[in-house]
Parts: C-alpha cells; sequence; structure tokens
C-alpha cells in the first residue's frame, strides 16, 4: 500500500470507478428512448454513487466554470443533456466491461450500493424530521459517504483486499487497518469531494462520519445526520441500544421514530431496487457473490458495449455535428467524458502545404495559442508527424531514457505542462485527416494504453467525420461555381434580349422628342421615362458583372497601400456617419502581390461597404493583413519552382452576422441578408473577382457576434486570362 503522502498525489488521476450493469443497462435504456423523460433519467443516475460522482465531478470542474457549485443530480442532468449523460454512462459501462472487478467474495458491489443507498435515504428522513433545510444535500453526502472505500477497492485491490478478509465485517476495525496503512477511505472521499468542488460541509460529513460520538456533538449539523445514517444503515448492529442512543443525543431523534425512519427507508430502498430490477439483500454471514442473474446482465453489458459503443453517446454525435468547428468541439468534449482527458489539442491535416494546423477547440487561452500553430509533416521529424506517417498512437515521454526528442516536441511538451504527450493520428479511408495530441503525466500515459482500443475506435470515427465536412465543403465550392456558369450563361440571355427592345424604345423617344416642340409639356415625360430606361440598363449591367469579370491588367500591388488608402478616405465618414471605429493590423513585411489593382480595390470596397451596412448602430471594423507560405487550399495550377506562398486579408465586423440558412450560400447570386432592395449581387461579384485571381474568399460568422470574410491571393497569380 502507498503512503499517505503518495497516495493523494495518485487520486488525482484516478478515474474508473466500477457500476451495477443492470443501472447502466436501465439509464442507457431511458436516454435511447424517443420520448425521453429527464426526471426518470435522474432518478435512475442518482441511485448509483459511482455514476453520481463522475457527473458531479464534470458539471463541477472548469470546463465547464459555473459561477455557483451544482450538487443536485436532477439539476446536473438537466443542464448536461441527453447526450453528455449517455456518454457518461457509456463511458463507465466500457471501463466497466473492459476491466472486471475480480474478487468480488471480498467487495461485492451490491452489498457496497444497498448500504450506500440505504445510507442517503436515511439521511434525507432525517433530515426531514429535524428540518435540516437542504434534505437532498444530506441524501448526496450519503450517497458518497464510502466512495473512499471504492476508490481502494478499484485502484488498490491487492492491498485492500487483505484489510477485506480479515476486518470485512468489522468497520471499526478495517478503518484501524486503512490508518495503519496510511490513509483512510474517509481521508480518500473528503479529498475527492473537495477537488470536485462540492460543498464544504459535505466534505466535512464524509471526512468525519467515523469520529467518535462525543468528538461530533458540537458539529454542523450535516456531519451528524451522516454519521447517525452510516450507523443505522448497517445490520446485524450487536450495540444497537447504543446506536439509538447516538441518533438522541446527536439528532434528537428519539427511539421511536428511528423505528420508523428505519422502516420507511427500507421500503424506498426496496422499491427502488424493484424499478430498477436489481436484486439486492443485506449482508449475511454467508459468502457473498454475483448472482446468477448479476453475472448474466454483466455478460449482456459487455456485449452490448462491444457492439453498440461506436453508434451512440459521443460517436452519434460526431455524426450529427454540421460543420470542423461542431466537430471538433465533439472530439474535445467527447474525450474529456469517455477518457476523462483534459490536456487535449487537435491538429488537422493541410494536404497542400504538408502541415499539421493546430486547431482553438475551447475558450481557454492555450487552445487559442495552438490555433494556427503549423507543424511540418514531410520532415516526419516531429511526435506528431511520425504518429501520422506510422498510421498509430505514439507517446513521448520526458522519463523515456536514452531518448533525444526533436525540439518542436520538448516545446509542445512544455506547454501542455506535463511529462509527456500521446500522439494519436486521425486517417480516413488511409488518408491523412489529422493528429489529437494528449498531454499526459506518466499515470495516464499508462491508463490511456490500456485504452488503446477504445481510442483508435474513437480517433477513426472522428477522422470520418472531419473528412466527410471537408468533402462536404469542396462539393458545395465546386456546386456553387456550376450555379454561378449556369447564372452567368442565363444572365447574357436575358440582357441580350432586353437590351435590343430598350435601344429601340429609346431611338423611338428621341424622334418623338424632336417632332415635339421644346416647349411642349410632354418632353418632361420623355426625359421621365429615359432616366428609368438607363436605370434599367444599369441593372442589367449589374445583373452581368457578378459573372463576367474584364481581363485582368497583371502588375505589382501593394495590399496594405491599396487598404491604407482606402481606410483614409473612409475612416472619417465611417466614424461620423456610421459610428464605426476602424482598426487597423497590416504586416509591416507584406510582399507585393502580381494582380489587378482596380479589381482587388473593388473587392475590399465591397466587402468594407457590406461591413458597414451591417453594423447599422455603430461597431468596430477589423482589417488585417498577413503573409503564408505554401500554396492556397484547392489551388490546382502548376507549380513552378518555389512557392513564394500567397497574401490573406480578414475583414471582420462585430455586428449581428449572417443567418446560418444565409451563410451557406453567401456567394450565390441574388443572396442577401440585408433586405431593403439590395440585390445581393455584390458578394457573387467579389467572389468571381478573386476567383478569377485564383484565389479563395470564405466567411465565418455566428449569428451576433460578427462576420469575417477571409480573401487569400497568391503572391504570383498564374492565370492567363
Amino acid at each position: 500500500m502507498q503512503t499517505a503522502k503518495s497516495i493523494p498525489s495518485q487520486i488525482s488521476t484516478l478515474k474508473n470507478l466500477p457500476t451495477l450493469p443492470h443501472i447502466l443497462l436501465t439509464i442507457i435504456a431511458a436516454c435511447n428512448k424517443d420520448e425521453v423523460d429527464m426526471s426518470d433519467i435522474a432518478r435512475a443516475v442518482e441511485k448509483d454513487p459511482s455514476l453520481s460522482s463522475k457527473i458531479l465531478r464534470l458539471i463541477n470542474s472548469s470546463y465547464y466554470g459555473l459561477p455557483q457549485k451544482m450538487d443536485s443530480i436532477h439539476k446536473c442532468v438537466t443542464y448536461l443533456g441527453i447526450n453528455a449523460i449517455r456518454n457518461i454512462a457509456i463511458g463507465a459501462s466500457i471501463c466497466q466491461a473492459l476491466y472486471p472487478i475480480e474478487g468480488n467474495a471480498l467487495f461485492n458491489l451490491k452489498v457496497f450500493w444497498w448500504h450506500s443507498l440505504r445510507c442517503a435515504v436515511l439521511s434525507r428522513l432525517i433530515s426531514k424530521e429535524i428540518r435540516y433545510n437542504n434534505p437532498e444535500e444530506a441524501f448526496l453526502a450519503g450517497l458518497l459517504h464510502d466512495i473512499g472505500r471504492l476508490v481502494l477497492w478499484v485502484n488498490y485491490p491487492k492491498e485492500y483486499a487483505g484489510l477485506l478478509k480479515e476486518h470485512g465485517d468489522r468497520p471499526d476495525l478495517l478503518l484501524a487497518g486503512e490508518i495503519r496503512l496510511g490513509i483512510t477511505h474517509c481521508e480518500i472521499g473528503a479529498w475527492l469531494l473537495d477537488r470536485w468542488n462540492l460543498q464544504s460541509f459535505m466534505v466535512d460529513a464524509v471526512l468525519y462520519h467515523h469520529q467518535p460520538t462525543d468528538k461530533i456533538s458540537n458539529a454542523l449539523p450535516l456531519v451528524q445526520i451522516i454519521s447517525v445514517a452510516n450507523a443505522l444503515a448497517r445490520t446485524n448492529i450487536p450495540d444497537h441500544e447504543d446506536v439509538l442512543g447516538i441518533a438522541e443525543k446527536l439528532c434528537g431523534i428519539s427511539p421511536l421514530q428511528i423505528d420508523e425512519i428505519l422502516s420507511r427507508a427500507d421500503e424506498e430502498v426496496d422499491e427502488v431496487a424493484r424499478l430498477l430490477g436489481v436484486e439486492i439483500e443485506a449482508p449475511s454471514d454467508r459468502e457473498d457473490h454475483a448472482s446468477i442473474n448479476d453475472e448474466e446482465k454483466q455478460a449482456a453489458l459487455v456485449r452490448e458495449v462491444r457492439d453498440v459503443s461506436l453508434l451512440l453517446g459521443t460517436f452519434q454525435n460526431l455524426l450529427d455535428a454540421n460543420d470542423e468547428k461542431a466537430v471538433l468541439s465533439v472530439i474535445h468534449q467527447g474525450l474529456g467524458i469517455l477518457l476523462d482527458v483534459k490536456d487535449i489539442y487537435i491538429f488537422i491535416y493541410d494536404a497542400d502545404k504538408d502541415c499539421l494546423v493546430g486547431k482553438a477547440v475551447s475558450e481557454n487561452q492555450k487552445s487559442s495559442v495552438i490555433a494556427d500553430l503549423i507543424i511540418p509533416v514531410r520532415t516526419g521529424q516531429s511526435l506528431l508527424a511520425s504518429a501520422l506517417s506510422q498510421a498509430k498512437p505514439i507517446i513521448l515521454s520526458l522519463d523515456t531514457p536514452d531518448h533525444d526528442p526533436a525540439i518542436i516536441d520538448l516545446q509542445l511538451i512544455r506547454f501542455v505542462g506535463k511529462n509527456g504527450i500521446m500522439a494519436v493520428p486521425m486517417l480516413a479511408h488511409g488518408q491523412y485527416v489529422g493528429v489529437i495530441a494528449l498531454g499526459v503525466d506518466h499515470y495516464e500515459s499508462s491508463q490511456l494504453s490500456e485504452h488503446g482500443n477504445l481510442l483508435n475506435m474513437f480517433a477513426r470515427q472522428a477522422a470520418l467525420s472531419i473528412h466527410a465536412d471537408q468533402i462536404r465543403r469542396s462539393s458545395l465550392t465546386r456546386v456553387r461555381t456550376e450555379r454561378a456558369g449556369v447564372s452567368s450563361e442565363m444572365a447574357r440571355k436575358v440582357v441580350h434580349e432586353v437590351s435590343n427592345p430598350l435601344t429601340i424604345i429609346k431611338n423611338y423617344l428621341r424622334i418623338l422628342g424632336m417632332k415635339l416642340s421644346k416647349q411642349n409639356i410632354a418632353q418632361d415625360e420623355i426625359s421621365i421615362i429615359n432616366k428609368e430606361i438607363d436605370r434599367i440598363a444599369h441593372i442589367l449591367t449589374a445583373l452581368t458583372s457578378f459573372s463576367k469579370t474584364a481581363p485582368l491588367k497583371a502588375a505589382p500591388v501593394d495590399v496594405n497601400a491599396v487598404l491604407s488608402d482606402l481606410i483614409k478616405i473612409t475612416r472619417e465618414s465611417l466614424k461620423k456617419h456610421s459610428g464605426i471605429e476602424v482598426h487597423m493590423d497590416l504586416n509591416p513585411s507584406l510582399p507585393d502581390i502580381i494582380s489587378d489593382e482596380n479589381s482587388i480595390k473593388q473587392v475590399f470596397v465591397n466587402l468594407i461597404k457590406n461591413a458597414a451596412e451591417a453594423m447599422g448602430g455603430g461597431g468596430n471594423l477589423y482589417i488585417k493583413t498577413r503573409h503564408i507560405s505554401g500554396r492556397i487550399e484547392g489551388d490546382s495550377t502548376p507549380g513552378n519552382g518555389a512557392d513564394p506562398g500567397y497574401v490573406e486579408v480578414t475583414i471582420s465586423d462585430d455586428g449581428p452576422g449572417i443567418p446560418d440558412e444565409i451563410r451557406s450560400r453567401l456567394f450565390d447570386p441574388f443572396v442577401s441578408s440585408k433586405g431593403g432592395g439590395h440585390s445581393g449581387l455584390g458578394l457573387s461579384i467579389v467572389h468571381n473577382i478573386v476567383r478569377s485571381m485564383n484565389g479563395t474568399i470564405t466567411c465565418e460568422s455566428e449569428e451576433g457576434k460578427g462576420a469575417a470574410f477571409i480573401i487569400s491571393v497568391p503572391i504570383i497569380n498564374n492565370s492567363k486570362s
């Protein structure tokens, strides 16, 4: 057994607490119903101490960052939702299926569950009897009061088995044995509850529930309630009269009241067991072992987990995610729930540049630092590149002797703050998709290696989801191009057919005007008609310009200078009339591009104008330029030696954003989110100009949080137009 000093350092990484198979089957079945009742799920979850502890740890962790601690299972279930609860249950199932507990003759989970639930029910009934202000808090403290025993058994089965064999039927002697080994289940349980950010009085109740009566007689009520409930929850109590005396001394409850409470508790425990289909019985002198029915249910759970684990929980969420951002978010949350991993970083493979690009998947500062971090794959010298090329997870630890890691790997290890990194490759149909980098210490490294099959299955499903999104976006670009071509041809035909009669009408009007005297009142009407015809002609010109771009006059263009000149003449107007502040972040070493200055200026004017119109009540306009090496994604033009890269310009605002239904077809002609007579041609024109430069333009927007347009133009334009 470990010393008291070393055990807490390992407890922080202990994860796998066993759970009764029938409870898990009940929860999974409830979550998969067409019409889910959250109350039913909460009632099932709160009956199991292991699963309850997983949910409480998750909801009160920094991942959610709730302003107040949550200690109600029903509130947790409602807040997390069906998907998260189902994932936690499946994660617990997989751990149980892959690592079944041996030696149930010494530690029977059914008995542990029976005692914990009985203590919880008694705690709630006693609380109501003495009018304690939070009976549910007492129920939860009673449910978790012995969680330290479960931790000791699961993680130190050999050492703890000796104590159970010798003192399993005497809690006082068992506690004394724990003290000799270095730490008690009370201390471990309190330490865990404190780490899970539960209410401090609950922590105290777990810590002191075995203390002598005279010591806790002046403690706060919750400590006294749990102490009395724990004593009453045991069967075959030889000192029954002493227990009744303790209950009366600490809680002021008479023996008659205790008998009534015990009777009600037994009824409630039996009813819960009946609803869950759990065979329970009080501990007896005979050897405790799992019943045949339990064994059959355990085997059924193993089969179910192995058959459907890929189709449920996080895997289903991956399939439902509708874009790369959603997929990455599910990967991050899924790994956290299924494997209790905290330091998760995702890199997506860029085939054109043959590199891995970091992606921001959470709001924390480290994730934002990783965003856009580039790791070359061609050289294969980094851990992440090696994992991708070898198509298998690789762990690098600073504890590995005789190993000289690459500097980039040392930087990543120092960045995550652990002594090692596990790189898990993501491949789809043999193609590189990306790498998941997990910060690990020695214990986590061992645990993740043992979960290798689960980790590989998860990575494959994640890769397929990302790959499917990449194919979808590529297809959307192709469809948009084809649609623009069809619209272009249709527009030219319409313009041709309409222009002829308009010209004839103008000619006849001119002849009519010549026949009339200059003083004739009809001359005014003729002038108005001519102006309206000219306006129609202007509209027709705009109709064709979205698909027909004038030939480019290729010459060196200083993009920073173009943007600076535009802002010089528009900044004052934007601020005075629209209340818009302009913020410039121009890369001073930005190279010139070989393109057409008037065309690129038209692109910027349209985007700045659109942003200003979107921020009707004022706001901020951000303009940023940068130089990126490599080739633009999707650029299929032949190279000619060293590629000088491309210029990226981002024009963003903090306006209302663009609705999802509009954003997916934003660059199609006649699509606009502004209304008010806008034709919806501006962005189509911009799209075609950028495309004629062999560049790309994309939009990132979230409704209510502004929009960002990213234009990428190659420094050397290989277009023949």
